[in-house]
């Protein structure tokens, strides 16, 4: 497992440095640059120079990639052009809604999924099955935005039960703010997840081991929790890491539609202003999260199920 391990994190080190390399060209390579967007409106060619030559932007581009890098790894991420602050303070201010959305969302997801699957298992083909199949597959195929304008149409315009949007309100003051979001968030993994514990669980149910312990007279609830389950959750481990790599890197249709000032936002907002520092950090951030979230996942799967093919 020690090897397996470290071998994860030195292909996620080299996937990190690949994404920082692409992100940093493709920016680079779009039209205009820092200096462009500073100067704003009718800008001055000599004060462009100016701030070109203040910025370091007329030197060589591996010199300034290499640069940012080793800044980088001590934790500078470089100053936003827009609001005169480090980019690790912007992100930072950012990243505290976005977890908190992607916490509620997972701490409902985990224990709803696994039991709608294991709910659908227990009889293949059964009513109670077709019947979750068939919800969920119909929400699943509902887009995110479509969903959340539903919602907001019906439980805060029409019902008023909940706020619109998170505009003027903080989010843990009011948590009445959190509910639609977080709903628009359990939409569709809670159907991808729950499909695969449920067919996790079928294919678990046939396996000679449980046949086996069935036949020593254990109960079926036994045999569903400490049998069926654990082989039934590895391969959706897997499915939970990209949703957890989805929620924490910021869900930016269901941030904008409910004005949540999380990652997703902060994204939205820099690209707008051109905020290329901000752009590059947060594509930092976005794929750190992403090597970390996976790599803990294939090692829940591999403990979970050490004879599987999961997380190998």
């Amino acid at each position: 497992m020690i090897g397996y391990i470290a071998r994860r994190l030195l292909l996620g080190v080299v996937q990190v440095l690949l994404v920082a390399a692409g992100v940093f060209a493709l920016t680079e390579a779009l039209p205009g640059d820092a200096a462009v967007t500073i100067a704003g409106d009718n800008p001055d060619p000599a004060v462009i120079a100016g701030l070109r030559e203040q910025l370091g932007l007329n030197r060589p581009v591996g010199e300034r990639f290499a640069e940012w890098l080793a800044a980088a790894a001590h934790g500078d991420l470089g100053t936003s052009l827009v609001a005169p602050r480090p980019v690790s303070e912007v992100i930072g201010s950012a990243f505290g809604p976005s977890l908190l959305l992607a916490v509620l969302a997972l701490a409902l997801l985990i224990p709803l999924a696994t039991g709608l699957g294991m709910l659908a298992a227990r009889r293949e083909g059964g009513r109670l099955d077709r019947a979750i199949t068939s919800t969920t597959l119909g929400l699943y195929a509902a887009p995110e935005f479509a969903m959340a304008v539903l919602l907001v149409t019906v439980f805060a315009v029409q019902l008023g039960w909940f706020p619109p949007t998170a505009v003027g309100g903080s989010l843990t003051a009011n948590p009445a703010l959190l509910v639609l979001p977080v709903l628009v968030l359990l939409l569709r993994p809670i159907c991808s997840l729950s499909r695969l514990v449920r067919a996790g669980a079928i294919d678990a149910q046939r396996a000679p081991h449980v046949e086996h312990v069935r036949r020593l007279g254990l109960s079926p609830t036994r045999i569903r929790v400490f049998h069926v389950l654990p082989n039934a959750a590895a391969p959706a481990v897997q499915q939970l890491a990209r949703t957890a790599d989805w929620l924490l890197g910021g869900v930016i249709v269901v941030e904008a539609i409910f004005v949540v000032p999380g990652l997703g936002t902060a994204l939205l907002d820099a690209v707008s202003a051109r905020d290329l520092p901000v752009v590059q950090g947060l594509a930092l951030v976005f794929a750190c999260t992403t090597v970390l979230v996976n790599l803990g996942a294939d090692i829940t799967a591999r403990a979970l199920s050490p004879t599987s093919e999961v997380g190998r």
